[in-house]
């Protein structure tokens, strides 16, 4: 897992050509700290993307203009695009996390 360390890193992340995971986060969200523990088991079950932890509240401003109003929340882009999104208020699994990767391959 990839954690950005500024604004620019983070935004080169973005740009790159890679299938990028970003998985918006925060220390204090308890459904954030469920899924948490299960992102590495993830990771190796999905070698063909690349996965960068967002701390929203760090980066609260591209949480605002992506619209992730709630985490955790996933977002994958691909060369700049958005290419699919699991984005609400929910506790998500380790499945409904693999089903999305799924539908971004």
């Amino acid at each position: 897992m990839i954690i950005p360390e500024n604004i620019e890193n983070l935004a080169e992340l973005v740009k790159g050509p890679e299938k990028t995971v970003f998985f918006f986060t925060a220390g204090w969200c308890g459904d954030c700290n469920f899924i948490k523990p299960k992102m590495p088991e993830i990771e190796v079950e999905n070698p063909d993307f690349k996965f960068v932890e967002v701390d929203r509240d760090e980066y609260m401003d591209l949480a605002i203009e992506w619209g992730i109003l709630g985490i955790p929340s996933f977002v994958v882009i691909e060369d700049g695009k958005e290419k699919a999104r699991l984005v609400n208020k929910l506790r998500k699994t380790k499945e409904e996390v693999n089903t999305l990767l799924a539908s971004a391959k």
